[in-house]
């Protein structure tokens, strides 16, 4: 079904456009030599509204659901991916918890400065023994009075450095498994809690990642997400809830792929000829065109599930999995294309190459997904 957007959302998608073709791809070489994001930039962001695209409109955001989420999303995708990452994990897991499930006080409290971009948000599960098996967690939090007590790390924590307020998952009962996880909303500035070094990654630069360490960090019992108990639950319906964007975010990448590839083909000539006559060269931008038109499916299909409130856990792990492996054989074909200059850092190919692997590892990796539609299937046919 083509997904059609209504004028308030094809505005925004078109003024995005236009910002990342004239604002940030010129300035995609600085973000990756100089692996930080432009303050120019990201002030543009927050005065369009970028980092208030999850948070409903009562608090200071745009709340415009997935379908016009994914919309922004794909042209997002479309230049840097350590900007856009840093984008998508504030609007996406960074801040859907406390928008889902939220008490309206911890809504009021956070998220407008969100929204404005003020408290950027990021989401802390994975820890050295938990990253795939996520209930392995060893961070606990112990009830003392009105505070609870939080001891242990997270790793890998997308915006850690830059980041205001985090949604972290503790271990409140060892003997309940997943059900004694809990949430809490934890700021960067509560006593015990300590942001580490920047991490650093083979891609999406401009995108930080780090650990952080509670030491007897203290937070107050009012900071709970949800109920105690609920966390594991809460980290599942964070996570089913961003991979439709982190999806369209592969998409726009796919797209911008296939755009420089086909300029490319035209201009490249090879025995006397443009290079985009070589079948060879027709047949890859064939199955790069086609597996992406899929992926554009799929993605708004699930995005339109997720805004009329339906079940999509099967659904979400099956577009995570084949955006990042879309996304993935996309970036190898447009390298191919592109010969050696796509293998030289100056040129934009190598860097989407490069971005593209960690799509099938970061918010559970390919194998998790399998393993989470498997035993959707199973369920589905055999229970």
């Amino acid at each position: 079904m083509l997904t059609q957007f209504s004028e308030d959302i094809t505005f925004l998608k078109e003024g995005v456009r236009d910002f990342i073709d004239n604002e940030v791809d010129p300035l995609a070489m600085e973000i990756e030599e100089t692996d930080s994001i432009p303050e120019k930039i990201l002030n543009m962001s927050k005065e369009m509204g970028l980092f208030g695209l999850s948070i409903p409109e009562e608090y200071g955001g745009i709340g415009i659901g997935m379908v016009g989420k994914c919309a922004i999303y794909e042209e997002l995708g479309r230049t840097h991916n350590g900007y856009t990452t840093v984008i998508g994990a504030h609007t996406g897991i960074g801040s859907v918890g406390i928008v889902e499930m939220g008490n309206e006080e911890q809504k009021r409290k956070y998220l407008p400065k969100m929204a404005s971009g003020e408290m950027i948000g990021a989401f802390a599960l994975t820890e050295p023994s938990a990253g795939s098996h996520a209930t392995n967690l060893k961070t606990t939090a112990v009830r003392k009075g009105d505070k609870y007590i939080l001891n242990g790390s997270k790793h890998y924590i997308t915006n850690a450095p830059i980041a205001g307020v985090f949604t972290v998952m503790a271990v409140t009962d060892a003997s309940k498994g997943a059900k004694g996880i809990t949430s809490f909303i934890v700021e960067k500035d509560f006593p015990g809690f300590i942001i580490g070094k920047n991490e650093k990654k083979m891609g999406l630069h401009g995108s930080h990642s780090a650990e952080i360490f509670f030491e007897d960090c203290e937070v107050p019992v009012e900071n709970v997400l949800g109920e105690e108990g609920q966390g594991y639950v809460n980290a599942l319906k964070i996570l089913a809830n961003g991979r439709a964007g982190l999806a369209a975010r592969n998409l726009g990448s796919c797209e911008k792929l296939i755009e420089l590839s086909i300029n490319y083909a035209n201009e490249r000539i090879q025995f006397g000829k443009p290079i985009f006559e070589q079948q060879i060269i027709q047949h890859y931008l064939a199955e790069m065109a086609t597996e992406t038109e899929a992926l554009r499916s799929m993605t708004y299909r699930v995005a339109e599930m997720v805004d009329q409130e339906k079940k999509v856990i099967k659904e979400a792990a099956m577009v995570k999995l084949f955006g990042s492996e879309v996304y993935n054989r996309v970036a190898d074909k447009a390298v191919q294309i592109h010969g050696g200059i796509g293998y030289i850092a100056e040129y934009p190919i190598e860097r989407f190459y490069r971005d593209a692997r960690i799509t099938k590892i970061y918010e559970g990796t390919s194998e998790i997904q399998k393993n989470i539609i498997a035993a959707q299937l199973k369920r589905e046919y055999l229970s």
